[in-house]
């Protein structure tokens, strides 16, 4: 594929394409359009009773766009199980303009002045498109998935797509749904307003899964 522009990028998540590469060092990408679509129900979003002790006891100072493209950057590197990402240098550029122009966003979790862990996601009227995430200390990456709920909730969102379905998010209770289903989901979605500055930030976790409850 040649070089989208964000035109591009933006036209293909609001019809329910998104882009990925091969390998991280191919500099090449190619559309992916799921046959069955991965969503997390923002109404049925499930924290596991140890998360909701860690969450609580606020190990991770939680802090919103500040370190998009690091988080970004991490979220490319291997880990353990996974030898490479699909996050090429092209996506990592991609990412960071949408970013400047308001339309991405990163959830960080710090701690002793290191980002241990985070994610990042393109944001589209009321549909947030979960991109990747990253942990390098326990439970960061599922800490930052409770504030983006958290923030998507109170926000006024109504699609949180997660794009494929694993084990690991079924936890928390993502599913999956048929492409039209997922794509009449999505057309209301992004129609609609929201907005991801409306919570602020410092919460503490307490008040972070009082507000998820409160608004289940």
């Amino acid at each position: 594929m040649k070089n989208i522009t964000l035109h591009e990028l933006l036209n293909a998540y609001a019809n329910g394409i998104f882009p990925m590469s091969e390998d991280r060092h191919d500099p090449s990408l190619f559309w992916v359009n799921p046959e069955h679509r991965g969503i997390l129900p923002l109404d049925r979003f499930h924290i596991p009773k140890r998360l909701k002790r860690t969450v609580k006891k606020d190990i991770y100072q939680i802090r919103i766009d500040t370190s998009f493209q690091q988080c970004v950057l991490e979220c490319s590197k291997p880990v353990a199980g996974r030898m490479s990402t699909w996050i090429n240098d092209q996506i990592i550029q991609l990412y960071s303009e949408l970013f400047d122009h308001g339309f991405a966003h990163s959830v960080e979790c710090w701690r002793g002045g290191e980002l241990c862990g985070g994610l990042y996601g393109v944001s589209i009227g009321g549909a947030f498109f979960g991109e990747s995430m990253f942990s390098s200390q326990t439970d960061a990456s599922k800490v930052a998935l409770v504030h983006l709920v958290a923030r998507l909730k109170a926000g006024g969102y109504s699609l949180l797509d997660t794009q494929f379905i694993s084990t690991h998010l079924q936890q928390f209770g993502a599913i999956e749904v048929p492409r039209a289903e997922y794509k009449s989901i999505l057309s209301d979605s992004i129609l609609a307003k929201a907005d991801f500055y409306s919570m602020p930030t410092g919460g503490t976790g307490s008040e972070i899964l009082q507000s998820i409850t409160q608004t289940s």
